[in-house]
């Protein structure tokens, strides 16, 4: 039984302090997960006690499984930082570390700020006005990453496991920021790679009666010509016009991808479908849902050179002609799938159809639009590449899976924005910027929000040694007299030259983790009241 909570509301100083208690045990839960020897977090499953634990060391992850906590001040401050947290996780993919530790160093520090008797809204607005300063001072120190070795190096910044960052650096080299990479489980024990020649999607053929009598055997249709739509086809006799082109034109492919076909009309095929003289296969329209099918026909159509017969369009096959028909090198499908290796579309039109993808795609705000966008470019630009991971327990697998896929985001973000020196040694960097401005002003409140940031910003850097074992205050010491770009390298207990190592972070994840932190902790800084409203009585656990 879980009693009824009652409304309420709380004033200050319990409002600070309710909400510290709460960000702290978020933080505390994450902190463990920064750096390259960092710890992971186990946590219990739900309503399910014969499953083992879930082992996490993804901070967006960690922060998305802890739903409530059971005091309600605590709650509120958990839960404004959660919001943050995966907030940064769905629109960028990684960072959430560095951003929780960074709220929380601001949050206490301008706790302490106002408990001096500092006023909130004045360090709210510095805070806020710094932090365009601070963006800038991360693109001064940004670098352009290519070529394989740094590729890997990069991805061994990330994902810590060699094996891994080889492969991820090797195919990145090879596709490049754009190109198309899946990352799937495998059933060994290694990592593997599959490289696949032209375009892929992921519908195949509309029926078993078009596959060899070798299950093995892939079919494969050689300089086939290709009829597109987006047509519902019931009636077999729709398809004369379409056969009576092929014919004249004296095709001896023929690849019809339509959204669906009678069993009348796949009957059709198969009477002409003469393996010596004429092939002729009937493949599903890619898409799950009508704008996912007009974007794949738009792209098919730049790719082959087809002409889209479309029903929004009024289109008819009565009026079609040969000239309709696109082309390819090669086409292959099975039931899942289809491909086509070298298309015959206008390749200036392909261009800059994709050249507007491209410009759309650095506008998109969320996440999971620019990465559906970013896998229709990878489709159109051809080639991609199919990392499989394996390991020796299904639990292994799926975390080196999580931590491949993280690892390629975070490739992509620094192939497009560039890179920054890693372990922390950015931030503090910043420090010198910030020092300048500090004493360039007479401003009390601009001073104080000028050496909050420096102390702040070596929070990173000093949970990356906690974690890795080492003294940070003794580390921190090592890096005092050092020029900008030098760190420590936690793995290999030595200051050095963190461009030089390959030591890196992406600079769209790191500005994203800044502007968060900062604005979030600036607004949670000006709340001086909690307002509680009455829960319901629950019988039990909660769902």
């Amino acid at each position: 039984m879980k009693a009824k909570q009652k409304p309420g509301v709380v004033f200050q100083p319990h409002v600070h302090h309710g909400l510290q208690r709460g960000i702290d045990k978020l933080v505390n839960a994450i902190r463990p997960t920064l750096g390259p020897l960092a710890s992971g977090v186990a946590i219990d499953p739900l309503n399910d006690a014969e499953t083992m634990p879930e082992f996490l060391d993804d901070g967006g992850l960690i922060a998305r499984r802890i739903i409530e906590l059971p005091n309600r001040d605590e709650d509120m401050g958990a839960m404004l930082l959660r919001g943050m947290l995966l907030r940064q996780y769905e629109r960028v993919g990684d960072g959430t570390a560095t951003a929780a530790v960074l709220f929380k160093a601001i949050f206490d520090a301008g706790l302490r700020y106002i408990a001096a008797g500092g006023n909130s809204m004045l360090l709210r607005r510095h805070l806020e006005r710094l932090t365009p300063c601070i963006l800038n001072e991360i693109d001064r120190m940004t670098l352009r990453l290519e070529g394989k070795t740094a590729l890997t190096r990069m991805a061994m910044s990330v994902c810590h496991d060699e094996a891994l960052a080889e492969i991820m650096g090797e195919a990145f080299d090879l596709v490049g920021e754009f190109g198309r990479l899946e990352v799937r489980e495998g059933y060994g024990r290694t990592l593997a790679r599959e490289y696949v020649e032209g375009t892929y999607f992921h519908t195949g053929l509309l029926s078993r009666t078009q596959l060899p009598d070798d299950a093995s055997l892939k079919p494969t249709y050689e300089n086939p010509s290709i009829f597109l739509s987006d047509f519902d086809i019931a009636d077999h006799q729709e398809l004369f016009p379409i056969l009576q082109a092929a014919h004249q034109a004296q095709v001896e492919s023929l690849v019809i991808i339509v959204r669906s076909l009678s069993e009348k009309a796949v009957a059709l095929l198969g009477a002409h479908n003469k393996m010596d003289k004429f092939k002729v296969a009937a493949v599903k329209l890619p898409g799950l849902n009508a704008d996912d099918r007009m974007t794949n026909v738009d792209d098919l159509g730049y790719l082959t050179g087809a002409k889209p017969y479309l029903t929004i369009m009024g289109n008819r096959l009565e009026s079609f002609t040969a000239a309709d028909f696109g082309k390819a090198r090669r086409l292959w499908a099975d039931m899942r799938s289809f491909g086509l290796v070298s298309g015959g579309g206008n390749p200036a039109k392909l261009r800059e159809h994709i050249r507007v993808l491209k410009a759309r795609y650095h506008n998109l705000p969320e996440k999971d639009d620019r990465k559906k966008l970013q896998e229709r470019i990878g489709t159109l630009l051809g080639g991609a590449i199919t990392v499989w991971v394996g390991g020796f327990t299904e639990p292994d697998i799926k975390n080196r899976k999580a931590v491949a896929e993280r690892t390629a985001l975070a490739l992509r973000s620094a192939i497009q924005e560039g890179v920054v020196p890693g372990g922390g040694i950015t931030l503090l960097n910043c420090r010198e910027m910030l020092n300048h401005e500090r004493n360039s002003t007479t401003d009390s409140d601009l001073r104080a929000a000028c050496h909050l940031l420096m102390e702040a910003f070596a929070a990173p850097a000093r949970s990356i040694f906690h974690n890795a074992g080492y003294d940070s205050s003794e580390v921190m010491a090592q890096l005092h007299h050092e020029c900008a770009d030098v760190g420590f390298d936690v793995i290999g207990n030595q200051v050095v030259n963190m461009r030089e190592a390959g030591i890196l972070d992406s600079a769209t994840t790191l500005k994203a983790s800044v502007r968060n932190a900062i604005s979030t902790a600036a607004m949670a800084l000006t709340i001086d009241s909690l307002v509680h409203l009455a829960k319901p009585e629950m019988i039990g656990n909660p769902p």
